[in-house]
């Protein structure tokens, strides 16, 4: 078992089901997607760049992505109070879950195929 899918179900419930749930979404949109254990959470890379990752946090799990200027559709659902980069959705039971805002951002981030690290990061200087 990868450290990511352990980081998933070792969360007592309801989070571990709700994990789980967004995992069989994230994996049926996007079968090439590859789950990896980055700063100790979830990621998922698809194309060689960042997807979306998954974080338990408090009382909630975050469903969290980037690129939210370019995603037209669902914007009231999007957690984004002090964040600059990362958009998030948030939810505190699985009956929340809306696949459909899912399988959206799911698909608008592998249409817009942009890695979003190499936006948010500072260029080096030229260095003489």
């Amino acid at each position: 078992m990868n450290p990511a899918e352990a980081y998933i179900l070792k969360q007592d419930e309801p989070y571990r089901s709700i994990l789980l749930q967004l995992q069989t979404i994230i994996e049926a949109v996007v079968p090439e997607a590859e789950l990896l254990y980055k700063w100790k959470i979830p990621f998922y890379y698809a194309n060689g760049m960042p997807l979306c990752f998954l974080n338990k946090s408090k009382d909630y799990v975050d469903f969290a992505f980037w690129h939210r200027d370019q995603l037209q559709e669902y914007n009231t659902l999007f957690v984004t109070t002090n964040r600059k980069t990362v958009t998030s959705l948030r939810y505190k039971n699985v009956d929340d879950i809306n696949d459909e805002v899912i399988v959206y951002v799911l698909k608008r981030q592998l249409e817009i195929n942009t890695n979003p690290f190499k936006l948010i990061r500072k260029p080096k200087p030229n260095s003489l």
